[in-house]
């Protein structure tokens, strides 16, 4: 940058190259008319309530939408703490079911025995979709169908 200052212009001084235009000339039935000048073209008056509005609207959408979130989620978080503990409830109602099934398998032999049963010597099963007898028992034809009621 230069350390020199630039010459002052006046409003009213012309500078070098307004002096090398040529002057303008009235033309005839314009003295009536007066004095033309150049002017802006007024600035239209604009309100910022619009866009203030817009910006409003914008942030409350989004703090209700957070806010749905938020209560969409902690409900969602109590509903599987809820069926968390249901399931905890339904494990522990099935292990006691299995203790005691375990318990009650021991002493079925000795029940049984109170009761004045006795241990098969032979097992049969029957089908009853096929109505056929299947295993060692009653009758010599072990594999023979039953008889239809």
């Amino acid at each position: 940058m230069s350390a020199l200052r630039a010459p002052a212009t006046t409003p009213g001084t012309r500078t070098g190259a307004a002096r090398g235009r040529t002057s303008l000339t009235a033309l005839e039935g314009g003295a009536t008319r007066g004095r033309l000048d150049v002017v802006r073209a007024p600035l239209q008056a604009t309100s910022g309530v619009p866009f203030l509005v817009l910006c409003a609207v914008v942030l409350a959408g989004a703090l209700l939408a957070a806010l749905l979130l938020n209560i969409t989620m902690a409900r969602g978080s109590y509903e599987s703490a809820h069926l968390q503990r249901e399931v905890g409830h339904a494990a522990q109602d099935v292990e006691d079911l299995q203790a005691e099934l375990r318990s009650n398998e021991a002493s079925l032999a000795d029940l049984a025995k109170q009761l004045g049963m006795v241990p098969a010597d032979e097992v049969t099963m029957i089908s009853i979709e096929t109505r056929s007898r299947a295993g060692v028992g009653g009758d010599k034809d072990a594999e023979g169908t039953a008889e239809a009621p």
